[in-house]
């Protein structure tokens, strides 16, 4: 039907979200009719359906302008499907005639179109049950709250199905990376509904630009006061590090914490002073590296308000680097980086005495900023709530019981969303507002639309779904950084293997670290409890009090979160006399050994420590949500620790045995299919070499973290780029761990 007048539409049309929450559909080239055509019935032009002429058959058709498919028999409302074929050629005319009990003249499915209803391009509805009072013995598994019985939305056309109308087919991806039938067996307290002010995309905007000037701040500040770059996703971990302490309003922005000075940030920004060291490969490199030392530790200390001693030692010890230089031309790469880590030692002190003060003001300037920035954000949300009449509510009942955990609630009723588009180019799904586009790939789109049914209860009818998805993306957009690669450290995931072992042998329903984008269970933690609600997110998860249930945890590496994390498991464990089981993925990090790490290692509810080796095993990329298939997966460059805390009955329902542990191992080891490579890395000015490290992580998985004999600074970073790049205490020293999505 190429031929055709309404001729060929490209790609899916736009739909556009209005301002009531109701969507309505772009304009398409629609088919012209060359001969009067009777009326159709009022059902079938509801659905989209108009009757045409096709000049090259002489003979009418019928067009769906909604899905651009085409009939040459007038549908039959119920009847009908869209994966049938659009022009009915490869059907024979006799077999519409000739099959009893098929009227209205509607020609039979072939049996591969039956079985396809049940196939890729179908779903199953989510049952929603009443919420009921449970007990960790309950054996069915309600979703807390009451939940109404709500109208299924057709993600085709954006409307509300109708009695009598088909539902169109929702998109089915050929691969699957998560699996939303399995249910919980966490059980918590019910709990109020928290007092998060619901998500706007215009507040959203305003949130994603003043965040992205802050980045701009901090990397002035590095630039005039340090004249470095700042290290590459410090400020990523910065926001990580200080929402394990934050107490204020903002879900991304630290704005009540203490102390205002974040060790994370000095930390990494210290260790990029007086330069920055980067992986060496070859002899070259390291006799340049070396010289550049000498030279910007003797004219910081020159330039600085230093003790007569200090200036003495650095002096000297710079001068005698440089005439070693001189003198010898023969020394071999190992001795240039000696010599390197001799000079650092001898100076490293000094330099961090003259530069504290102002390491010092960098971190409160970049805080201090961020507070008023929240202050105008949380300003301008309130207004808007009170233009919208959203008035706080009364304090709802809460019965002290336990329930099966779900999602975070919101106090606050929403208020009215304005329009966003959504339109698909080939299989990413863009969705627009005032100019500002976020993308997702279409089968994450599907997923992203079966969480908000099965979790959402105040929205039936999709009326602020789109409005919901573009701040949700935008929130995580905004939190990863604007560089190349950047921020990819910060989600990932295990492979589908491991969870389906996980699920299957230790009784695993429940992610401690992830976000509706990369999650493979339907319930899980996640860092932004007021976009991730309504996509089936409990919340933070140090905020989230499980009394029972079997968990996975792969944390973002941030040193405090990580530290924060372990203490929480500890707490939970302690007091809890169900079974509750907690399986930690974190880096082998061992030179220095990692607190977190350790603590896990001593602990008294430890009851198996496994190892997986480097380059043995691998993990999904941080930007699955949007990447490329042969992009997917790629190789770890690091072990991993796998850690199982478990209380007593923890530990006798869901044994680590020595049977379930290898078919753990078998599923954790790479698969026969094709590893992604690497991302390009971005150029340097270090006159440093990329290490064979591959970008990616699993869930915050692979972060760069640099490190060194006496410090470490962790890195979350996944790029090659962020190896040469990031800043290290030992330039032969940098490995790239595996974590999940941030869950603060």
């Amino acid at each position: 039907m190429s031929s055709e007048n309404h001729g060929t539409v490209k790609g899916d049309t736009a739909l556009v979200m209005s301002p009531t929450g109701s969507v309505t559909q772009g304009s398409p080239v629609s088919p012209s009719t060359s001969k009067p055509m009777p009326d159709l019935p009022d059902e079938l032009v509801q659905a989209g359906w108009s009757k045409c002429w096709s000049k090259r058959e002489n003979r009418p058709y019928w067009f769906n302008r909604f899905t651009n498919q085409s009939m040459w028999e007038m549908p039959v409302l119920g009847q009908h499907d869209d994966i049938s074929d659009p022009l009915g050629l490869n059907a024979a005319s006799a077999e519409g005639a000739g099959d009893a009990g098929v009227g209205n003249g509607q020609r039979k499915r072939h049996l591969s179109e039956e079985a396809a209803q049940g196939g890729l391009n179908s779903f199953k509805r989510p049952k929603i049950e009443i919420g009921m009072p449970v007990t960790p013995t309950t054996p069915t598994v309600p979703i807390s709250p009451i939940t109404p019985r709500a109208k299924q939305w057709n993600s085709t056309t954006g409307t509300e199905d109708k009695p009598g109308q088909p539902a169109s087919a929702l998109y089915r991806p050929t691969i699957i990376y998560w699996d939303l039938d399995i249910q919980t067996n966490a059980v918590i307290r019910e709990r109020a509904p928290a007092n998060h002010l619901p998500p706007h995309p215009e507040i959203e905007l305003q949130r994603a630009q003043l965040t992205t000037k802050l980045r701009q701040h901090y990397q002035e500040l590095c630039y005039q006061r340090e004249g470095i770059e700042p290290p590459r996703e410090s400020f990523n971990r910065w926001l990580l590090e200080r929402k394990v302490l934050d107490k204020g309003p903002d879900p991304l922005l630290p704005s009540d914490c203490d102390p205002i000075i974040s060790r994370s940030m000095f930390r990494e920004v210290m260790n990029d002073i007086p330069i920055r060291l980067s992986r060496i490969k070859y002899k070259e490199e390291a006799r340049k590296l070396l010289f550049k030392y000498a030279e910007a530790a003797k004219k910081m200390i020159d330039s600085r308000n230093a003790t007569p001693d200090s200036r003495k030692v650095v002096k000297w010890n710079a001068e005698d680097t440089t005439n070693w230089l001189r003198r010898d031309h023969s020394a071999s790469k190992e001795d240039y980086m000696d010599r390197l880590e001799h000079l650092r030692k001898q100076c490293g002190p000094h330099v961090t005495a003259v530069a504290k003060d102002s390491v010092e003001g960098i971190c409160t300037k970049i805080y201090h900023i961020s507070v008023e920035y929240v202050r105008r954000i949380r300003q301008a949300h309130q207004t808007l709530l009170k233009d919208c009449n959203i008035t706080d509510p009364e304090a709802a009942e809460v019965q002290d019981r336990l329930v099966y955990c779900y999602p975070v609630r919101l106090a606050l009723p929403s208020p009215n969303q304005p329009r966003v588009e959504l339109h698909f180019e080939n299989d990413i799904a863009c969705l627009r507002y005032k100019g500002e586009i976020v993308k997702v790939n279409r089968g994450y789109f599907a997923k992203l639309e079966l969480l908000y049914r099965y979790s959402c209860i105040d929205d039936p009818r999709f009326e602020k779904f789109l409005s919901r998805i573009w701040c949700l993306i935008k929130r995580y957009q905004v939190m990863f950084g604007a560089g190349v690669n950047e921020g990819m450290g910060l989600q990932g995931a295990l492979p589908v293997p491991v969870f389906e072992v996980l699920n299957k042998q230790f009784g695993v329903s429940f992610e401690c670290f992830a976000s509706p984008l990369n999650s493979y269970f339907k319930q899980f933690c996640s860092a932004f409890p007021d976009t991730d609600g309504f996509f089936g997110s409990r919340g933070p998860f140090l905020n989230f009090s499980p009394a029972s249930g079997s968990f996975e945890a792969n944390p973002p590496f941030c040193e405090e979160l990580m530290d924060a994390m372990v203490t929480h498991f500890e707490e939970l464990l302690e007091k809890s006399s169900e079974p509750l089981s907690f399986i930690i993925f974190v880096p082998e990090w061992r030179d220095p050994l990692t607190p977190a790490l350790n603590r896990m290692e001593t602990s008294a509810f430890r009851r198996h420590h496994m190892s997986v080796p480097a380059f043995e095993h691998e993990y999904r990329s941080g930007s699955q949500h949007i990447c490329k298939k042969e992009e997917m997966y790629y190789k770890a460059v690091h072990g991993t620790a796998v850690i199982f805390l478990q209380n007593d009955a923890g530990f006798t329902k869901w044994e680590p045995t020595p049977e379930r542990i290898q078919v753990l191992l078998a599923a954790y080891q790479v698969s026969q299919r094709t590893l992604g490579s690497p991302v390009p890395s971005s150029t340097s000015s270090a006159p440093t070499m990329p290490s064979p490290a591959s970008a990616g992580v699993s869930g915050n998985k692979d972060s760069t973290a640099a490190k060194t004999a006496p410090e470490r600074s962790a890195s979350l970073d996944t790029s090659p780029a962020s190896q040469e790049n990031s800043s290290t205490s030992s330039p032969l020293e940098n490995t790239t761990p595996p974590s999940e999505a941030a869950s603060l």
